[in-house]
């Protein structure tokens, strides 16, 4: 067995909302937290992007999102919809005709602003396209871009500002009679995404996609997402998640799950615990760890792997992991299996070892799945 069971204190208390379905994931409810990106090229060309949704999906991603600005997008959508992996969502933003188009595609979901989309009847036409296809929709509230009339009346963004927006689109669904809807009121300020998603998570019981738009880079934008998401998170609010970084979107992937691991809330790959080094360390530890993320990036399997330099604390650690190694002297270092001693190792022959026992764990521990579900 993996050494991978939640202590009561480590348990969160999601917030109860309804599920919803986004094409063949469940969202909501009791359904794991589903975690998204986006692509970035251009969706008409259908080969650039059906390898960039295949790249996400290869690692992790449970649905992405495509953009749909303009009608060549939504006559690509079609084919990049039957080659996908994952469920595609559909990004519309104004024009009412891109959402119907999008849902004849084959989209799972459509991210819109009902109050963007026009007119009532407009409105009306988009949410019949997808009761008839069978597509949920994402109600997206942005900061940047709230209604002129809320930004008279409050002045500025504020939580107040995003919590109405959101609740008068979802006034705008339900009196449409659709409720396959969730949620997200995105802003680049961590306070102020914080404090809308608290308020609006309190309002309506649709699940919560959570985001911090705009975040940044990769690292400064791996951290504002991580502080802002992390947050929201370790409270119990959020059903699913995009990180958004100016970066590859395969790294917005593993940056969610690394949050969602860090929670416990999901569990994928392995998780490497390591130290920062320092002089005790018995190998190169950085070198190390870089090598071996780059080794296990195939693993799927969910378990822990300690990379330790010394003896100060690589036992301790160890005795938590699935698979452990801490640095000894004279080249050499201990290795443990499910948290106790077993055999020394080289530092040379380390690293192609290592990769051998946590290959040969996962196996085993995949067998042990396949088994229980029988």
């Amino acid at each position: 067995m993996s050494l991978h069971a939640i202590r009561p204190w480590r348990q969160i208390d999601r917030r109860p909302s309804r599920k919803i379905r986004v094409g063949s994931v469940e969202v909501g409810g009791d359904a794991p937290i589903a975690v998204q990106t986006m692509t970035n090229t251009d969706t008409s060309d259908v080969a650039a992007t059906v390898a960039q949704v295949q790249a996400c999906a290869e690692a992790g991603a449970d649905i992405v999102r495509v953009s749909t600005p303009d009608e060549s997008s939504t006559k690509a959508l079609k084919e990049i919809v039957a080659e996908s992996p994952v469920p595609i969502v559909a990004d519309i933003h104004f024009h009412y005709k891109r959402a119907i188009e999008a849902a004849e595609a084959g989209a799972a979901c459509l991210r819109i602003n009902p109050g963007n989309i026009g007119s009532a009847d407009r409105v009306a036409e988009v949410i019949k396209a997808a009761k008839d296809h069978g597509c949920s929709i994402r109600i997206g509230v942005n900061a940047g871009s709230l209604e002129k009339h809320l930004l008279e009346k409050y002045a500025e963004p504020c939580p107040e500002a995003m919590i109405e927006s959101g609740l008068d689109h979802i006034r705008i669904l339900e009196e449409n009679d659709f409720r396959e809807y969730k949620i997200s009121c995105k802003a680049s300020d961590v306070f102020l995404a914080a404090a809308a998603y608290q308020g609006l998570a309190e309002a309506t019981d649709a699940p919560i996609h959570l985001g911090i738009t705009e975040a940044g880079g990769l690292v400064s934008g791996t951290i504002k997402s991580a502080i802002g998401l992390g947050n929201l998170l370790w409270m119990g609010i959020g059903d699913t998640i995009r990180v958004s970084l100016s970066a590859d979107p395969v790294e917005e992937v593993k940056v969610g799950y690394e949050i969602l691991k860090s929670l416990g809330l999901r569990h994928r790959g392995v998780n490497i615990i390591s130290c920062p080094s320092c002089a005790r360390q018995g190998f190169d530890v950085i070198k190390t760890v870089e090598t071996l993320e780059d080794r296990l990036s195939h693993i799927k399997t969910p378990m822990s792997l300690s990379i330790i330099g010394c003896v100060v604390n690589g036992p301790g650690e160890a005795l938590m992991t699935d698979v452990g190694f801490t640095g000894g002297g004279a080249g050499s270092g201990m290795v443990y299996l499910a948290g106790k001693q077993s055999h020394k190792m080289s530092n040379e022959q380390m690293v192609d070892h290592i990769v051998d026992l946590v290959e040969k764990k996962a196996e085993e521990l995949d067998k042990e799945g396949a088994l229980a579900a029988e």
